[in-house]
């Protein structure tokens, strides 16, 4: 359970009944194949953003305009269901009945907002609206609440389900809505692909590859206590969200550690650091294997490439895997090292493979002793613009487990990291995570801008 580590928001306030937003025209109605990537039960989820913008946009803009898009996106206002002849498999029923779109208030202000904005807690759910459903089939696809502020500001929440769009197909998405809400004559810039059969899988299955990042599920691994009981474990206990932004000094630091015998990207870098202090942090037993999972686009890495506009999930999970001992033990060079091994194989043939993989049901996502990590910094979620300017803020609606790279406005070379970890290691992680830049502070005197105290960081 997540602990409040910040100041709750008052009540919001509904004033009227959330409505149904269906397309503006008729849309086709059939039934929209799933891929294997799409219907994983690892993504049976909604993503929540929030955003929070300076000035209101009239509702009726935002409705209007939602009619308009849903036309382009209309699966979006489907609903999801099993397969007829494999309750196993998800499909969308493209019915056109509707997103859910809810109006509050709530009494507050956007420069009071922002001064919590760092880190979620419990009381932000409310920020969008919960549809009571017996199980995740029956939750509508999008989900939208926009509460007004009293300074005259908003907070625009969204809830798109994972198994139709992955962090690219959103953004895609959100930007084809505001665009539609500030240029009404235009036509959306990119045009949606709906089609998923370009990652249907081969008949017979083809696996020509380990993926670790996989388990079948039988029931020796489901008794295997020492497999399942990190993520349990973790998930049993308080939680407290810790949020702590880099900017592109302390990322080249970390960067100079495996220099000159490696280069490195700013996520390979910051991703073995984030991982490498996690694992430290939870004092798990030397010999346990451990692994880092982190979403990769592979769009580009398929032959034929996935059509422009594509926005089914088109990314796979890239598995790096050690012992605890090795990654504690040895420097950050190691860490980087392994992801980039992790990353180095998602070829044409390896995410063919793994597609082929997922044909088997029992096959789920070995989240056993694993940190994953989603990378939102690259999306261009922040520059969303529905006509009153960018958002002030932008992040997901609640903290997990799962470790989030987020976008720091104003600032496209900056990383936050947020990630809820068990509140009695909380300031170990963090302690470990900054650990490095300690002696760099005391001894760098080049002033190259790096500010601990700027960013949050003591």
């Amino acid at each position: 359970m997540l602990k409040s580590s910040s100041q709750e928001l008052p009540d919001c306030f509904y004033q009227t009944k959330p409505v149904l937003i269906s397309p503006l025209t008729p849309t086709p109605k059939h039934s929209l194949y799933l891929s294997n990537l799409d219907d994983q039960k690892f993504l049976r989820f909604s993503i929540k953003y929030l955003y929070l913008f300076k000035k209101s946009v009239s509702s009726e803009i935002l409705k209007y305009s939602l009619s308009r898009v849903l036309v382009d996106y209309y699966p979006l206002a489907g609903r999801i269901r099993s397969c007829k002849d494999d309750d196993k498999k998800l499909e969308v029923d493209c019915n056109g009945e509707g997103a859910v779109f809810a109006e509050a208030f709530l009494d507050f202000t956007a420069d009071q907002f922002l001064e919590l904005s760092k880190q979620p807690n419990r009381s932000w759910r409310q920020l969008l609206y919960r549809v009571e459903a017996r199980s995740f089939l029956d939750i509508p696809p999008l989900i939208i609440q926009v509460t007004n502020l009293t300074c005259g500001g908003m907070i625009l929440c969204t809830g798109i389900n994972h198994c139709l769009c992955d962090g690219l197909g959103t953004s895609q998405f959100l930007h084809a809505w505001a665009h539609i809400a500030t240029k009404p004559n235009l036509d959306i810039p990119i045009t949606p692909f709906h089609t998923r059969h370009v990652l249907k899988p081969r008949n017979p299955p083809q696996i020509a590859f380990k993926h670790p990042g996989y388990l079948r599920n039988t029931l020796d691994n489901e008794n295997d206590l020492t497999g399942l009981s990190l993520s349990h474990y973790l998930q049993s206990l308080p939680l407290v969200a810790t949020s702590l932004t880099f900017t592109s000094s302390h990322i080249l630091h970390l960067k100079r550690k495996c220099v000159p015998s490696l280069k490195c990207t700013t996520f390979e870098t910051l991703a073995s650091h984030t991982w490498r202090c996690w694992v430290t942090s939870l004092d798990l037993s030397p010999s346990l294997n451990v692994k880092l999972l982190f979403s990769v686009n592979v769009r580009k890495k398929l032959i034929p490439e996935l059509p422009q506009g594509y926005y089914g999930n088109g990314f796979v999970l890239g598995c790096a895997q050690t012992s605890v001992q090795d990654l504690t033990n040895n420097n950050l060079h190691h860490g980087v090292k392994l992801v980039q091994a992790a990353k180095s194989c998602l070829s044409d043939d390896y995410v063919r493979s793994m597609v082929d993989l997922l044909e088997d049901k029992m096959v789920k996502t070995d989240l056993s002793t694993s940190m994953v990590i989603s990378q939102w910094s690259k999306l261009g979620l922040e520059d969303v613009d529905f006509g009153e300017g960018k958002a002030l803020h932008m992040g997901p609606l609640s903290s997990d487990i799962y470790c989030l790279f987020l976008p720091v406005l104003g600032d496209v070379d900056a990383v936050t990291v947020l990630v809820s970890v068990p509140e009695n290691v909380a300031a170990k992680f963090e302690y470990y995570m900054l650990q490095d830049f300690w002696d760099y502070k005391a001894n760098d005197g080049d002033g190259d801008g790096f500010r601990l105290e700027e960013n949050g960081l003591i």
